[in-house]
């Protein structure tokens, strides 16, 4: 199975994956029953981001071929992958770098997301037997040769103990955050919400946190909010957002809402569902500083001027997660 062919699987998996299928309607319908979170519209859009952001051919070739060739002398070593289960198939870029390596794999699943995986793991075999030697699924990483985990930051510590005398990437808790200057159009805050809501928030590439400036008028961006407003009828989203306006009433904290989300003035990045922290900024100085302090924790910036506004939740092949490139590290331990 040389790299042109796997590339060549991987583009026909990307058509399947834009496509009508049946069994592929089935397979997204029941990962959406299986997870409350994963509503048609977020897995879709996931699947469909990475049919043709991940799996089209020309951006397969030009990424891969960077770090591999064909080598007869190339002998695979095997991959384990814990997956994580916050947005639908979170840990599809991980399996599809294994594999475009040519290295073999053992997929630890996340019980919140392991109906899309194995789907698509089993389509693939259905197109080539082979996949099944390559590609398969455990509940025990055991004598793997390098391992890939992606986790909280109490499960890291886990993954530390365990798998640290091996070449390893383990991740850690991220989120996002966007720096406002007032200046922003009704497009790039309905694009921002967008970095917000999508997912529900759950995703490292969710913006939970706003730097604003001083005197910043939150009622445009609150207007722009609204084409999330239906996201409060989904019930699990309401509970958190009762739950937590509840916690600010009680505490006499000040907060605005458009009775979608809640806004919140505090200096941590992470916000709990259906709250988004905001902080404000005096100058460039004062921004910086307070990026700086947070930089461990933040995996993506929206503004004017770095990722635009909407996109955040769109990444490219390039866009590593904790920016450790997944290719490097496999390439590294041929």
């Amino acid at each position: 199975m040389n790299l042109q062919y796997r590339i060549d699987l991987l583009s026909r998996l990307g058509e399947y994956m834009a496509g009508n299928d049946e069994n592929w309607l089935q397979a997204k319908e029941r990962a959406g029953r299986e997870n409350g979170w994963f509503i048609p519209a977020f897995v879709d859009m996931a699947c469909n981001n990475i049919a043709h952001s991940f799996l089209s051919k020309h951006k397969l070739e030009k990424w891969a071929n960077e770090y591999f060739s064909d080598n007869p002398e190339f002998q695979p070593k095997t991959i384990g992958i814990i997956m994580a289960g916050n947005i639908p198939l979170v840990g599809f870029h991980d399996f599809l770098s294994v594999f475009i390596s040519g290295h073999h794999q053992v997929i630890k699943t996340s019980s919140k997301d392991n109906v899309l995986i194995k789907h698509l793991v089993s389509k693939l075999a259905s197109w080539d037997s082979s996949i099944n030697d390559r590609v398969k699924f455990a509940d025990m990483l055991k004598n793997m040769d390098a391992y890939i985990a992606t986790g909280s930051n109490n499960s890291s510590r886990y993954f530390e103990y365990y798998f640290g005398k091996f070449p390893n990437i383990i991740r850690k808790n991220r989120t996002s955050v966007a720096i406002l200057t007032g200046n922003e159009t009704t497009h790039d805050l309905e694009g921002l919400a967008d970095d917000v809501y999508l997912y529900f928030g759950l995703g490292c590439r969710n913006v939970t946190k706003l730097y604003v400036p001083k005197g910043y008028d939150f009622v445009p961006l609150l207007n722009a909010f609204n084409k999330y407003k239906y996201l409060a009828d989904h019930h699990k989203y309401k509970n958190n957002y009762d739950y937590n306006l509840a916690l600010h009433i009680l505490n006499k904290k000040y907060y605005m809402t458009n009775e979608s989300i809640l806004l919140i003035e505090d200096a941590g990045v992470f916000s709990p569902i259906s709250q988004l922290n905001y902080e404000f900024y005096e100058d460039e100085v004062s921004l910086n500083k307070s990026l700086e302090q947070n930089v461990a924790d933040i995996q993506a910036i929206c503004s004017i001027g770095k990722i635009p506004f909407g996109e955040a939740q769109c990444p490219s092949l390039t866009d590593y997660a904790d920016g450790i490139n997944t290719l490097e590290f496999l390439k590294r331990i041929e």
